[in-house]
């Protein structure tokens, strides 16, 4: 079939400035099994492609799910007359936009194909782990879940190009909610961070099957602790918090069509402003942070982005100084600021917008038990549970599942509801410590919403430990 619409767009591609076609083809699957009874299986698998057509300055698209010819002179079409019609009146002159023209391929890791463990295997496995969960009448709610998703991607271009993708990703979660009287308390394994890309292998590398007994456990302990005291404190914060912070505090407020305004109507602005880009001291001179597409098992790796941009390393802050912003070819364009290859969509039928991608904070030098004993009065909290930020994803409050304090430089009694509160353009400058190699995950999330109409991204983070000195951190429900 790719042979096929090959080509179908080499000879309907109209004569224009500059004309693609993305092909997408996406196969989701995900199983449950929630207080040890089965629930309904969700499977869907979607193809389409995608027309860009740019022109005497004017952006056109045209999408449909009718793969013969016709369907796609037709995407064609409907591409050709809204780049007419915008010509002349769209915000960027579109002729300014050298478009890239790549061949190449890109292929993601996959040990265990999700196919070659039958589906009844797959709910007795889950069956098991739900029963594991339940180890007291106090566990009122619990739940196993695995989800897999496969996609295949085509690039080309009117003019040779052509990109050729396969992904496949698996995401294992177990949560366990607990309570007596009228307190009730949830743990989760990794809140929904544990994914990578791969086959069922992925289960193994985060210990899926090793895991039940200890969210339990851990849930119930939260029901005896004592609330999360308050005041100024340092934190040391777990990989599976960091990639929080890293996301809605790093990766949103830099992606360049957002500070370029774009995202205003929806999502807000970014207290991020271009004239920031080369010398603002974004973090403490501990921070580093890359782009990096080059992990293999990480969620958003990829060879190239959505408009046909080669993926590379590349330092977004280096010594805690902002060296680019998060943004594509057309992002790069507009703003005359170098970016990264971040122009992504989340399916065919939805045009590349600038979004993180695999967005990570180097390693430092400090072991955890340096960490520790370098704080007198703290937190170290684990696993994101709730977060809430401003439109310029500057100030923010984020609380976590479990918590215990640090006193004297040691770990002592495990709190419950921890939380903190800071604002980002000053909060990764108390960056005091990052931890090293030892302390580093490998982490992402699947749901991260941006753009009109919206779409639903994988992201990914990895992260050592970290700790922030002077934070404001409260307890609470």
């Amino acid at each position: 079939m790719l042979e096929r619409l090959e080509s179908d767009f080499r000879n309907l591609a109209p004569s224009v400035d500059f004309c693609s076609l993305r092909f997408v083809r996406t196969r989701r699957n995900g199983l449950s099994v929630r207080q040890d009874v089965p629930q309904p299986i969700h499977r869907s698998e979607d193809a389409g492609v995608m027309v860009t057509v740019m022109h005497a300055g004017g952006l056109g698209y045209g999408a449909t799910s009718d793969l013969t010819a016709g369907g796609i002179r037709a995407a064609v079409e409907k591409a050709v007359q809204w780049a007419s019609r915008t010509a002349g009146r769209s915000v960027v002159d579109f002729r300014t936009v050298d478009m890239p023209q790549p061949i190449g391929e890109y292929t993601g890791p996959c040990g265990t194909p999700w196919d070659a463990t039958s589906l009844p295997d797959k709910f007795d496995l889950l069956m098991s782990l739900s029963r594991r969960l339940k180890t007291n009448d106090k566990i009122v709610d619990w739940r196993a879940d695995m989800a897999h998703g496969e996609m295949e991607t085509l690039y080309l271009t009117a003019t040779g190009g052509r990109v050729h993708q396969h992904i496949r990703v698996t995401a294992p979660h177990l949560r366990v909610t607990a309570s007596e009287g009228a307190e009730a308390q949830s743990r989760s394994f990794g809140g929904g961070a544990y994914c990578h890309q791969g086959g069922l292998e992925v289960l193994d590398q985060f210990g899926f099957n090793d895991a039940p007994e200890t969210v339990a456990d851990e849930a119930l302990a939260l029901l005896a602790a004592d609330n999360c005291p308050a005041g100024e404190m340092d934190i040391l914060l777990a990989p599976d918090q960091m990639i929080l912070q890293i996301h809605e505090s790093i990766g949103h407020p830099l992606e360049l069509d957002r500070i370029l305004g774009d995202e205003r109507n929806y999502a807000g602005t970014s207290f991020v402003t271009l004239d920031m880009i080369g010398n603002y001291r974004y973090g403490s001179e501990l921070l580093n942070v890359t782009f990096d597409p080059s992990r293999p098992e990480q969620l958003a790796s990829y060879g190239y982005d959505d408009d046909g941009l080669a993926a590379t390393r590349e330092y977004v802050i280096k010594g805690g100084i902002l060296l680019r912003a998060l943004g594509g070819t057309i992002s790069q364009a507009r703003a005359g600021a170098e970016g990264v290859a971040n122009s992504r969509a989340d399916t065919w039928n939805r045009p590349p917008v600038d979004r993180m991608a695999n967005l990570n904070v180097e390693p430092g030098s400090s072991s955890f038990d340096e960490m520790v004993a370098s704080i007198n009065r703290g937190v170290y909290m684990k696993t994101n549970r709730s977060w809430s930020i401003d439109d310029s994803r500057n100030k923010f409050q984020f609380g976590c599942e479990w918590g215990r304090l640090i006193e004297n430089g040691k770990l002592t009694r495990l709190v419950k509801n921890p939380n903190y509160r800071g604002i980002s353009a000053t909060f990764w400058r108390s960056l005091s410590a990052v931890g090293n190699k030892d302390t580093f995950e490998v982490l992402g999330t699947t749901n991260c919403g941006k753009a009109e109409p919206n779409q639903m991204m994988f992201v990914a983070h990895a992260s050592p430990a970290c700790v922030f000195a002077g934070v404001d951190v409260f307890g609470g429900a």
